[in-house]
């Protein structure tokens, strides 16, 4: 009896395996300088969020951005692009998985330059800074506010 209780419960944990692995947060592909270590900083926090991080390391990540149609004076040091949607700069994951989860019409979301306490600018400041919803006209709105 005790025997059949163990195959069992071996089983069912054998089995769940692949369904844990196929769980694994959705694929973002985030294209970065190599030298660049706040964006490394940024790929470990999605990575610690549950995102599955493909990071690329390009010569000019701006080229990533404008093609993406996110306008110049919202760039930062980083674009990614995850399931039809442009984030550029240091967002936080859970804004990333809002976005996802909601599914605006827009082109993604924003945080312009490199703001202080952001997600992989950690330091012993913190600087008040927005996350931008980018819209497909261009426009932005603020998202969510970081103080």
């Amino acid at each position: 009896m005790i025997r059949r209780t163990l195959l069992k419960a071996f089983l069912a944990s054998a089995l769940a395996i692949p369904a844990l692995a196929s769980a694994a947060g959705p694929v973002i592909d985030v294209y970065k300088s190599a030298s660049c270590g706040c964006c490394e900083g940024w790929v470990k926090h999605l990575r610690a969020n549950g995102f599955t991080v493909k990071a690329h390391d390009v010569a000019n990540p701006s080229d990533y951005r404008e093609k993406a149609g996110i306008p110049n004076q919202l760039g930062s040091c980083h674009t990614a692009l995850v399931q039809g949607y442009a984030i550029e700069g240091h967002v936080p994951a859970n804004d990333i998985k809002r976005l996802l989860a909601e599914k605006p019409k827009a082109k993604g979301l924003a945080v312009p330059a490199m703001p202080m306490g952001s997600p992989g600018m950690e330091g012993d400041r913190k600087d008040p800074y927005d996350v931008l919803l980018v819209k497909n006209d261009g426009r932005t709105s603020v998202y969510k506010q970081y103080k």
